[in-house]
């Protein structure tokens, strides 16, 4: 059986120089859930992705879908639209879930 309960999510994040490592913590063909962390710096570029959630549990940065940039914190949730342009860029260590539909964009 899966995990379905996560006491401490901040800690399944990944940090690499090589930059971001998502790690699922729920994989199913209709819904996906997972864990990133972005070093100070780090970015993840613009690209279009399926409609999506992401809830910022840790650190400060900027979030942009299509033309509209946004300021996150530890807090900040954003809903990206099915196929709009989304990218992030970390001011400080970033930690948040995203969750998103396995449809496609």
């Amino acid at each position: 059986m899966s995990e379905i309960c996560f006491i401490d999510t901040k800690s399944k994040a990944v940090f690499s120089a090589e930059g971001p490592k998502p790690q699922f913590i729920f994989d199913a063909p209709t819904f996906k859930a997972l864990v990133v962390g972005l070093e100070a710096g780090q970015q993840i570029p613009l690209h279009p992705e399926k409609a999506a959630m992401y809830h910022f549990l840790e650190g400060e940065g900027l979030m942009t879908v299509n033309e509209e940039s946004f300021a996150v914190k530890s807090g900040s949730t954003i809903i990206a639209p099915n196929g709009a342009k989304r990218g992030i860029n970390a001011k400080t260590r970033i930690i948040f879930l995203a969750s998103k539909s396995g449809e496609q964009a």
